[in-house]
């Protein structure tokens, strides 16, 4: 079995980045982002502002990575992975918009949102142009199966936000519910971008390349809810202990409920509970309860479980280069600070 350590082995030296994994697909991530531009063109003039903005502050482009790498493993390509990608990623923006837009979060990467700079009206229109636009593409292409697969994980986010939105009392969330919601709103689509890949390269590696795509996916999530116990500002582009201020309950701290004191557990009540923001010294208070009863070394653990077997479904498919930079994704996905 390949080891965790394997994957960050090969001919990467130093640091490893996402450049250095999108190597062998940077040509084709630039035709992915000239196939954005060409799929959500507009004549209508506040849609081309908002559209411009978002190609400005656009993120990594991690997803369509995962897809252009999918369809190169085995050594086969096809040009029409470049569009799935392009899909993939405007399914990612919609989710983001409309994600901000609920959450009415002012900062995405450290840039203003786009509720933020226009309104939330705005911000729920823009997600639903981009996710039309998205189908309106999978229906050009004609490929029924990716119909499918992007159809099945759109509503799966749709159902794991809906999940979070009406989890009233956040600290009755468990684990199982925690891993439920972010297979629906972070491993399902991870996964979708790996068998779109396969679908239009190597079929046969549909199967495994999902289930490496679920379990990258799972790993990729914990290890963002760990940031916002150990990142900083500068590192995330939020601040640390954003989703405490949110109120949300992440693994971390599901894990430290487990162990928590009676006093200790008071405190957490207390940040939950409060109507108003809680301040700096309150989320401090909490952020160090977790890390003394061991909810960051428990997600750690989680993280890596997901990981391993991220691997074990690339054992399944054909070696290469492309295959190699999957399983760096892995190592990049737990071990980045931001």
């Amino acid at each position: 079995m390949t080891t965790h350590s394997d994957a960050a082995a090969g001919s990467l030296v130093g640091p490893l980045t996402l450049d250095a994994l999108q190597g062998p697909v940077e040509n084709g991530l630039d035709r992915v982002l000239d196939e954005i531009r060409r799929i959500v063109v507009s004549d209508f003039g506040m849609i081309e502002e908002v559209n411009d903005y978002l190609l400005m502050v656009r993120g990594k482009l991690f997803r369509p990575t995962l897809t252009l790498l999918s369809n190169h493993v085995g050594d086969r390509s096809d040009p029409r992975a470049v569009t799935l990608a392009a899909v993939v990623e405007l399914v990612h923006l919609a989710t983001l918009v409309h994600d901000d837009a609920v959450d009415h979060s002012v900062l995405r990467r450290g840039q203003p949102t786009v509720n933020a700079l226009w309104t939330h009206q705005v911000a729920i229109i823009m997600g639903d142009y981009l996710y039309s636009r998205a189908v309106i593409e999978l229906a050009r292409l004609g490929i029924m199966d990716a119909v499918r697969i992007m159809g099945t994980a759109a509503n799966e986010m749709s159902v794991g936000e809906m999940r979070q939105l009406t989890s009233y009392d956040a600290l009755e969330f468990s684990e199982c519910d925690y891993d439920r919601l972010i297979a629906a709103k972070t491993a399902s689509l991870m996964a979708a971008a790996c068998e779109l890949g396969a679908l239009v390269g190597e079929p046969s590696f549909r199967a495994p390349l999902r289930r490496f795509g679920h379990n990258l996916g799972m790993a990729f999530q914990i290890a963002d809810d760990l940031l916002d116990y150990t990142g900083t500002e500068a590192e995330t582009g939020k601040p640390t202990g954003h989703d405490l201020r949110e109120r949300k309950v992440t693994l971390p701290l599901v894990a430290t409920l487990r162990e928590a004191s009676p006093a200790e557990l008071v405190a957490i009540r207390k940040l939950f509970d409060g109507e108003r923001e809680p301040d700096d010294d309150e989320i401090g208070r909490v952020v160090g309860i977790v890390r003394e009863r061991g909810g960051l070394d428990y997600a750690r653990r989680r993280a890596m479980d997901f990981a391993e077997a991220a691997e074990e479904a690339l054992a399944e498919v054909a070696g290469g280069e492309a295959r190699q930079s999957l399983l760096s994704c892995v190592v990049y996905a737990t071990q980045r600070s931001r």
